[in-house]
């Protein structure tokens, strides 16, 4: 029953972690055609991809 839980739990997180991902890199391709944010829309790729990254590791 916890270990059921808990897998669930493990589950629903890697699920998030490629949601966030996508937002930000989403986010970045806007701002890095759009010339308007600056660095800040960098920052947002080098965070999705060490989430993606993480979410790779975290399976294997």
């Amino acid at each position: 029953m916890i270990g059921e839980i808990i897998y669930q739990s493990i589950h629903i997180m890697r699920g998030l972690l490629y949601i966030i991902a996508v937002i930000l890199i989403i986010g970045w391709a806007i701002g890095f055609f759009a010339y308007s944010a600056g660095g800040i829309i960098h920052i947002l790729l080098v965070i999705a991809i060490i989430a993606l990254i993480l979410g790779v590791i975290r399976r294997a």
